[in-house]
């Protein structure tokens, strides 16, 4: 270890007389401590919050979307098989028919998108109140009902008031020509399903029905509204998109999820960043409580460097000792920030819980987020990067302290001594 080491490790244990300097330096280590902390929570925290919308809006829209422009798409047997071979991350390839309908049962209307698909669905992977138990797909595609059945959102049927058994009358935006005039398209479904993924703020759009009846009912034999494409990770979203279009040219339309819903995630990444920048300034503030510690120093000091000046001791070396100083400070503080907001980001939700139940007040509301436990995802670059920012600042806020001790003249320091 050289002296500098030693030097700087000594002055940050002061004498009796000198206490209040250390007190000092103990508070610019709890200030650093403190902004690590907060920021790697906050941004754990929003890091958690953006995975459960993202897995919100992915529950029902799918990672990549294919129709075609003005029409349906006739000749889908033929897109199916192409889009099954444009990427290698591609895992499912769906049809499906969509029509704005609205569903009419007791005096009560709900608009929702009636959207049929076939078996298999990922839509089927949710909890879903069913009737007898049976499985919700067993019920939508039985074949020997007699009135063929629909699955709902649970806030579509609070709004109808209706049950799983129900009968409902779906009126899509078609019309039957008669000698009385234009009567509007009804047919009746039975409720053999209903859904709810808690928070979900798509739940209450959608209705799904089998493709074949959908085809039937909004006159669209062998023809669909669209294909959906499933891949293995919604970060490869992007990648099959451009792939997809270089395969399916005009006047088929290929677009990701984020490009359905990009602008409410960007929304979410500014908010992160703007939460990163704002608790910086914590960081910053605890940077000048180590300058005002060092400069302190500096000041209490002037004799000890008049003396390693005397005996040799380089400008250089003087300012080594004290950009080391800042920099245990700023370590120290970065260390135990990183650690105490790791152990609080993992342990997030088993902690709101603990101070819900001690002090009897409700912090986070699963029904309302659509989350069953409170969202804390620790994202090994924002941690880097908090570190980083931690001790670039605390080592910048060492550079004039250091400078000024460097600079000092001995013979002027000890002419009074």
């Amino acid at each position: 270890m050289g002296y500098e080491w030693f030097v700087s490790l000594r002055y940050l244990r002061a004498k009796r007389k000198q206490t209040f300097i250390s007190v000092i330096s103990f508070i610019s280590i709890a200030g650093v401590t403190l902004g690590v902390a907060a920021l790697i929570i906050v941004l754990a925290v929003m890091t958690g919050f953006h995975d459960g919308v993202r897995q919100q809006i992915l529950g029902n829209i799918p990672h990549v979307l294919i129709q075609q422009q003005g029409e349906e798409i006739s000749d889908y047997e033929a897109v199916l098989q192409r889009s099954r071979q444009a990427s290698e991350h591609v895992i499912e390839v769906t049809p499906f028919v969509s029509k704005e309908a609205m569903l009419l049962s007791q005096r009560n209307v709900a608009a929702v998108s009636v959207k049929g698909i076939e078996a298999g669905h990922k839509i089927f992977q949710q909890n879903f109140l069913t009737l007898d138990d049976r499985s919700v797909e067993e019920s939508l595609y039985d074949q020997s009902a007699t009135t063929p059945g629909i699955v709902i959102g649970l806030d579509t049927a609070t709004s109808l008031g209706i049950a799983v058994g129900d009968t409902i009358n779906v009126i899509p935006p078609m019309f039957t020509i008669t000698p009385f005039g234009m009567i509007p398209k009804m047919k009746p479904f039975r409720v053999v399903g209903i859904f709810r993924q808690r928070g979900g703020f798509l739940d209450t759009y959608f209705a799904y029905i089998d493709m074949a009846q959908a085809q039937n009912f909004f006159d669209s034999q062998h023809k669909v509204t669209g294909i959906e494409v499933e891949v293995d990770s919604f970060d490869h979203a992007n990648l099959v998109t451009s792939q997809l279009r270089e395969v399916l040219a005009y006047p088929f339309v290929v677009r990701s999820w984020e490009d359905l819903f990009g602008s409410f995630l960007s929304a979410l990444k500014l908010e992160k960043l703007g939460l990163f920048i704002v608790l910086g300034i914590i960081v910053l503030v605890a940077a000048f409580n180590i300058a005002t510690t060092l400069i302190m120093v500096v000041m209490e000091k002037h004799k000890d460097i008049a003396i390693l000046r005397s005996m040799g001791a380089t400008s250089k070396s003087i300012m080594k000792i004290f950009v080391l100083e800042g920099f245990i400070i700023g370590i120290l503080g970065t260390v135990l920030g990183t650690g105490l907001g790791l152990l609080f980001a993992k342990n997030a939700d088993p902690i709101i819980k603990w101070v819900e139940a001690t002090l009897h007040v409700k912090i986070f509301d699963q029904s309302i987020y659509g989350m069953d436990k409170f969202p804390s995802v620790v994202n090994m670059g924002d941690v880097v990067a908090v570190v980083v920012v931690a001790m670039s600042i605390s080592l910048l806020a060492t550079v004039y302290p250091a400078w000024r001790a460097s600079r000092m003249d001995p013979a002027e320091a000890l002419r009074y001594e």
